[in-house]
């Protein structure tokens, strides 16, 4: 099975450790920024990543991949049957992509996508109103939310914990952690979740690519 994109993307990571969190064998076939690979294309139309193929079966969009692998390997379930846990695990899948990527994604775009990866120089002012406006109330929503036991559905990893912990990797890599004094349980939920094999590998080829 092929994914298409790049793991510094949370989406693409999301769907990488979703699948090796069930001990599938994903293959990361590494696209950019307006990659026009007729394969990628072909998986994902509009050019959006991840992209994925398993044979001649191709899907595209993070969660749409993540139900596929689920229903296809349903063994260990990671999205639960239960209908409240299923919802609430899908509701926080749904807040990772559009409510935390969105705050996060602003910071790691203009500090380090644009300087690093398309020369320019980021919108600072864009990522400081985000940093300051933007992130706070999402890291306050997981706070009140997380239970004692670190996992945020049925005390077990499910999905929700993977797509909530993957947005904070690009955030790491701007320097940002949760603040262990003002959100104890996320900063432990975070460190946690990132020392996993399944998010700790990619973290330490995204840190390489980074200089660190």
């Amino acid at each position: 099975m092929l994914v298409y994109g790049s793991s510094i993307s949370p989406f693409v990571r999301k769907v990488l450790v979703f699948g090796a969190e069930k001990g599938l064998a994903l293959e990361l076939k590494q696209v950019g920024l307006g990659a026009r690979d007729p394969e990628f294309l072909e998986a994902s139309p509009f050019g959006k990543i991840p992209g994925f193929r398993d044979g001649d079966f191709t899907l595209s969009d993070s969660t749409a991949i993540v139900t596929y692998l689920e229903a296809k390997h349903p063994d260990p379930g990671l999205i639960p049957t239960a209908a409240k846990a299923r919802g609430r695990t899908v509701w926080y899948d749904e807040f990772a992509d559009t409510i935390l990527t969105a705050a996060g994604g602003a910071i790691f775009f203009n500090r380090v996508v644009a300087p690093r990866f398309l020369g320019r120089e980021g919108d600072e002012a864009a990522a400081a109103k985000a940093e300051a406006e933007q992130l706070p109330p999402a890291l306050d929503y997981i706070e009140s939310v997380l239970p004692a036991s670190g996992f945020l559905v049925e005390d077990r990893l499910t999905l929700a914990d993977i797509a909530v912990a993957s947005p904070f990797v690009n955030l790491a890599h701007t320097g940002i952690a949760p603040n262990a004094a003002t959100h104890p349980k996320l900063a432990a939920f975070v460190a946690k979740m990132h020392a996993r094999e399944s998010f700790a590998t990619w973290i330490a080829r995204e840190k390489k690519v980074f200089g660190g």
